[in-house]
């Protein structure tokens, strides 16, 4: 495995195991097959309403507790909640998480911020970050924070590298998580044909040699599958290097295309909603 280094001393690793949109029963699988064959990321949130299944399958897994990287979100209904942390902890089946965020600009996230603040104090967050802040959003918090996250959650890929985005971060030693890190599986991003030469190169696949440019963009990527052999094949990434000619020619690609577009009512609807806990 590799890992980056956090500006506050923190090492994380470079690829993990995503559990958005997996079911429960998907999540346990998935965070159990993945810890199991070498994985040490895994990446959840109070929204994917699968916090417990990731607990479950963490445990399953056979690993001690300190050999796993454990990232969770609070969601914006959760900010003024004075337990969100405890709650949050209760149904992870754990004392504490290696990386907490604030999952969206919603509601009053500076409280939620504060709240991150507070819980890395107390050590039970070891690092913490922000999700979806970029824009205006970031620069408010850049005038209000106590303590300089270490991680901002993003939507990155070969179509959009997020370059304005990293020169912020970057002055910061904040680093980039990347979500859509395969453009949300557009097919379009996957065939081309930089992607396909360089996999008859390497004996990759376009999809592991566009993981394996966000590793060397220095990005920590965490897809999520609930299909085994993805699994393996999303990890299978660290035996090769991509040259800087290559990473040149890949940059090319960059259009500023995004796929996920949010708008200030969904910010608002986010602020309202609250997520359906998996019960005990």
């Amino acid at each position: 495995m590799e890992y980056i280094l956090l500006n506050n001393g923190v090492k994380c690793p470079s690829v993990g195991i995503g559990t958005f949109m997996l079911s429960p029963s998907d999540a346990e699988n998935s965070v159990r097959e993945a810890l199991k064959m070498g994985y040490s990321l895994v990446d959840t949130a109070n929204a994917y309403v699968n916090e417990r299944a990731v607990g479950r399958g963490i445990r399953a897994s056979g690993l001690p507790r300190e050999e796993v990287f454990l990232s969770t979100k609070l969601w914006p209904s959760e900010y003024e909640n004075p337990n969100a942390l405890e709650e949050t902890l209760e149904r992870l089946g754990v004392d504490y998480v290696d990386l907490l965020y604030i999952h969206q600009p919603a509601g009053n996230w500076l409280a939620g911020y504060r709240r991150l603040e507070k819980a890395f104090r107390e050590g039970k967050a070891r690092s913490i970050g922000i999700s979806n802040f970029e824009g205006k959003y970031l620069e408010e918090l850049k005038t209000k924070w106590e303590i300089v996250p270490q991680f901002m959650q993003a939507e990155a890929h070969p179509y959009d590298t997020q370059k304005e985005l990293r020169e912020t971060l970057d002055s910061f030693g904040i680093r980039l998580m990347s979500w859509y890190p395969l453009g949300h599986g557009d097919k379009s991003l996957l065939k081309e044909p930089v992607f396909e030469t360089l996999g008859r190169k390497y004996g990759k696949s376009p999809a592991q040699v566009i993981l394996r440019w966000h590793t060397q963009m220095g990005f920590a990527v965490i897809p999520g599958s609930r299909n085994v052999d993805h699994i393996r094949d999303n990890l299978n990434i660290l035996d090769f290097c991509l040259t800087e000619e290559e990473m040149a020619e890949i940059a090319k690609l960059d259009a500023g295309r995004r796929y996920y577009h949010r708008t200030d009512e969904q910010l608002s609807q986010f602020a309202g909603w609250r997520p359906a806990f998996e019960k005990r």
